[in-house]
């Protein structure tokens, strides 16, 4: 596919990851039901790792928090299930859980999965939620006594769903 033919957003797309290792999608439900996240775009191709995906923070914090873990990527950090990461934001850890579920990517990662397959790779099949804990008792999502904020705007998109 040329570039010619791509639309004003997907050129931008291409150019960011390009120039900048990857591109960062803000993404918001209008309608408020959903809470907001950003995923990466190109994490495979700069660093060799999967995409991220981060949610329920404001856009401008979850760019941070991913365009810091795409540095750490490209400077040596293999991300991992389970791994704790310091200095996404301030004063905590934050988790890296591996998502699976094709059905959570392609809900979630939908810019990706066009960028894989305007590049001719394989479908997206793995990808990384960073989970961040609340500012209170610094409680992640499946601890007991964590905040019903931090599991409201966090879906779990680690936990494979189950068939029908």
């Amino acid at each position: 596919m040329g570039t010619s033919s791509l639309t004003p957003m997907e050129q931008i797309v291409v150019d960011d990851v390009r120039e900048r290792g990857c591109h960062l999608m803000p993404i918001f439900d209008s309608e408020g039901a959903a809470p907001n996240y950003l995923h990466s775009i190109g994490f495979w191709e700069s660093a060799k790792q999967p995409e991220a995906i981060v949610f329920g923070l404001r856009d401008e914090l979850m760019g941070t928090m991913l365009s810091e873990l795409h540095w750490k990527c490209v400077n040596g950090l293999k991300m991992e299930d389970g791994l704790r990461v310091s200095g996404l934001i301030e004063g905590f850890d934050c988790v890296l859980k591996r998502i699976v579920d094709s059905a959570a990517i392609y809900d979630h990662f939908g810019w990706a999965v066009w960028y894989r397959a305007l590049k001719g790779k394989p479908p997206l099949n793995e990808a990384f939620q960073v989970v961040w804990p609340g500012a209170q008792q610094g409680f992640y999502p499946w601890d007991e006594g964590c905040d019903l904020y931090v599991i409201d705007y966090q879906p779990a998109l680690y936990e494979t769903r189950q068939a029908a």
